[in-house]
């Protein structure tokens, strides 16, 4: 079983901005997989998340299940859903893939890495403590631009927090895009074939 969280915050009011870029991963995800009519989220309120049960069968090899999830605990507390799916599921934590936006990626690149350090995302630090341990899977999707980051000269971290919250402008809005389909796809090679291989094929150079 393998447990597929995107990462975001909950609400029409966060719908659009650079920080629900993994809510958008996965849900494009679902409805690739399958028709857009049957695509259905369940609000469930033990796992204080968004939840979709699929069942993937690979071209070779065993079906297997599938969780996807969007949790709705905002992002800075999303270990707290994290931790709850993983408990009841009895998910190692290797098999568990996190979907999330990445400042320090340029906009429309993508990184699959299995563990390492937050870079000071909230919800990744979230999930790490809750967890705790970093060896899980990220789909690390670019949002940056490079104005945007705080730097030595003294720039506010408000400055960020105000940007992974603001909309994506109209000239970013095609890459978000072309990124978001890449994440999906990403996601169905990992499932398909493996992680190792969606990282050769997707991960940015």
């Amino acid at each position: 079983m393998k447990l597929i969280v995107g990462l975001g915050n909950p609400g029409t009011k966060y719908e659009k901005t650079r920080h629900n870029v993994g809510f958008m991963v996965v849900e494009q995800f679902l409805k690739d997989f399958e028709p857009v009519k049957d695509t259905l989220w369940i609000d469930n309120k033990k796992f204080k998340s968004d939840i979709a049960e699929i069942n993937w069968k690979p071209f070779h090899g065993k079906e297997e299940k599938a969780i996807l999830a969007k949790p709705k605990t905002y992002m800075n507390n999303s270990g707290l859903a994290v931790q709850l799916l993983t408990s009841f599921y009895k998910v190692p934590t290797s098999d568990v893939w996190i979907v999330h936006d990445d400042i320090d990626l340029p906009i429309g690149s993508m990184k699959i890495r299995f563990g390492g350090g937050t870079a000071g995302h909230h919800g990744a630090e979230s999930i790490m403590e809750q967890l705790g341990t970093d060896k899980f899977w990220r789909f690390r999707l670019g949002i940056g631009v490079k104005s945007q980051r705080p730097e030595a000269k003294g720039q506010m971290i408000k400055n960020v927090e105000d940007f992974v919250l603001g909309n994506f402008t109209g000239a970013e809005r095609g890459k978000v895009k072309d990124m978001v389909k890449k994440g999906s796809k990403a996601i169905q090679t990992g499932l398909e074939v493996g992680l190792e291989s969606a990282m050769n094929r997707f991960n940015t150079k």
